[in-house]
């Protein structure tokens, strides 16, 4: 046993300093301050893009009486007289879901006999007419490159899509709701 300042010490206390216990951390921390390097500035070549809200650059929300008369007249290419405007109208009023009354709407008008819709053959000639003619129908605008592309391969490498499908696909959209 061994005294310190009138303190007997004992057991692990009493051994002596080992040198090779503070080798290891020492190594190691030399190890990593010599490791750590800054990491090059990587500069990656990103053009900026503009993004922009899902409505294209339409700011407007159509109202009740345009929303369904500019669904009748793209549908059925003609205007719409009073009667069905308020036949159509009054579900709205009576019913909560408006997107739910939305969607049937726009089901019955293209289902409608005298709806004026392209034949599945008139669209597989040239899809990419077809394409750009149902944007300038419904959007009033032309489709951007992605939206040919996409539109296009959708068609092309789906036999079950139809015109009804994409017309109403695009009838359905956030866009259509705006103008």
């Amino acid at each position: 046993m061994k005294k310190e300042n009138g303190v007997q010490l004992t057991g692990a206390a009493v051994t002596s300093f080992r040198p090779d216990y503070f080798i290891i951390p020492i190594f190691c921390a030399l190890l990593a301050i010599a490791g750590c390097k800054p990491d090059p500035d990587i500069i990656y070549q990103v053009d900026d893009v503009e993004v922009t809200r899902p409505t294209g650059q339409k700011g407007s929300q159509k109202s009740l009486t345009e929303f369904i008369s500019i669904a009748y007249a793209d549908v059925i290419e003609q205007s719409i007289t009073q009667d069905i405007l308020i036949a159509l109208s009054q579900p709205y009023s009576g019913f909560g879901d408006l997107k739910y009354i939305e969607d049937l709407i726009i089901r019955n008008l293209l289902n409608a006999p005298n709806a004026q819709l392209p034949t599945e053959s008139q669209m597989r000639a040239d899809v990419n007419a077809f394409v750009i003619a149902t944007y300038q129908r419904f959007f009033n605008r032309n489709p951007n490159e992605f939206e040919q592309w996409y539109l296009k391969n959708l068609i092309d490498d789906n036999p079950d899509i139809t015109p009804e499908l994409v017309y109403y696909s695009i009838m359905t959209s956030d866009e259509y709701r705006y103008y």
